[in-house]
């Protein structure tokens, strides 16, 4: 049994990898998954996996291979920042200005640079998180955020609205790279780390790689349903 859910796994990052080809990267998200379940992504070669919850991150990474590359990807509390700040390769979901900051601050102390996207609200349910466009575009010109040296902006995250509509959820993903175009040329033009669209899960990451998505995060394709 256990060999068979071996092949799953891989089968199913093979065929997913195969569909997105060098378009994006692919991130496991492995939140609520046992070690041993990573263990079989990560021996069919995954390498980036992304979680929900800070202690549950933590855990996972002491108890997993030290090459892989841990993506938060839930919405963040100020006060966990430092758990992760050691290890983390990219944080999805910086939605102030205030948060940037205690990840830098965070990072200095780890003397190091963290990855950030800031993630937008794209979508028409008041229970997702994100800025809108004002509020990022204040971010974005706030004078002080030029001293943030151990923090990297990289690029955008959203999450589309959960509904049967493909019209909707296309239309949001267009929306948010359109956003990315704008604050890559009005801020980012000379920064080639600003490049990254967090869009797309399993049930709708085909029409985000079509809308221009570099990151898709996947679960339950990859592993099954919860």
């Amino acid at each position: 049994m256990k060999n068979f859910i071996i092949r799953m796994v891989a089968a199913n990052i093979q065929k997913i990898n195969d569909e997105i080809s060098n378009r994006a990267k692919l991130i496991a998200v492995s939140k609520t998954k046992p070690v041993e379940t990573i263990l079989e992504a990560y021996q069919a070669g995954q390498r980036i996996f992304g979680e929900n919850k800070v202690q549950e991150m933590v855990a996972k990474q002491i108890a997993l291979p030290k090459d892989i590359e841990w993506h938060l990807i839930g919405h963040l509390q100020s006060n966990k920042v430092k758990y992760i700040a050691p290890f983390v390769a990219m944080i999805h979901s910086v939605d102030s200005y205030k948060l940037l900051e205690i990840i830098n601050k965070e990072a200095q102390k780890n003397k190091r640079i963290i990855k950030c996207l800031l993630q937008i609200f794209i979508a028409h349910e008041e229970s997702k998180f994100g800025m809108d466009r004002t509020e990022v575009l204040e971010l974005l010109n706030n004078p002080a955020l030029k001293v943030l040296d151990s923090i990297e902006i990289c690029g955008v995250m959203g999450m589309a609205s959960n509904t049967d509509d493909l019209v909707q959820i296309r239309n949001e993903f267009r929306g948010l790279k359109q956003l990315f175009t704008e604050l890559k040329n009005t801020f980012f033009l000379n920064q080639s780390s600003f490049r990254e669209i967090s869009m797309g899960m399993s049930s709708d990451y085909k029409i985000a790689l079509e809308e221009g998505s570099t990151l898709i995060r996947v679960g339950s394709l990859i592993f099954g349903e919860r």
